[in-house]
């Protein structure tokens, strides 16, 4: 047996014997654990569902690819592989949309062309800014995101930007 394979169960073990040794009732921490969590859902399902509508309004309205229609001049100025446009379009979004669309660059382009490279840098180095600002603010029940909105998607920007850099000065 691998050592890998004996982490969880002795992590699970350990925590069966602490809360053992400290009297704890094990079952009722973890039934109001997982009632405090479904509330915690309950309360996020409305941004969730208000923000994969505007996903599938965005993707199957055509409007990604008139937006990369458009964006195309600019990009290949700038050198960033227009194949990657979409990717930078939905990635702030949704991170099935943007996997769907860097697997279709990887399949079209191939892994090791500059497009893939930059899709794969892009892929690590930026968040899905959308997603994650609806499901945690909601969760905490934060109204007033504006300042945070504005820092991560100009963090996305950047590693939009830094991303074809790095791969033109790395790889």
């Amino acid at each position: 047996m691998k050592l890998t394979s004996a982490v969880i169960p002795a992590v699970v073990a350990f925590i069966f014997a602490y809360g053992w040794y400290k009297k704890v009732d094990i079952f009722e921490e973890f039934l109001a654990g997982a009632l405090e969590n479904i509330k915690v859902s309950f309360d996020i399902l409305p941004a969730l569902i208000i923000l994969m509508t505007c996903i599938g309004m965005l993707t199957s309205s055509g409007s990604v690819s008139l937006l990369t229609g458009l964006l195309a001049p600019a990009a290949d100025v700038l050198g960033f592989p227009p194949e990657c446009l979409p990717l930078t379009l939905l990635r702030p979004l949704s991170g099935s949309g943007a996997l769907a669309m860097y697997e279709s660059i990887i399949t079209d382009c191939s892994p090791d062309s500059f497009a893939g490279r930059v899709a794969s840098v892009i892929m690590g180095s930026t968040e899905t800014t959308f997603y994650t600002v609806a499901v945690y603010y909601g969760a905490a029940k934060v109204k007033n995101i504006r300042h945070t909105l504005v820092c991560a998607v100009a963090a996305d920007i950047t590693g939009f930007i830094i991303s074809c850099a790095a791969v033109r000065l790395f790889l």
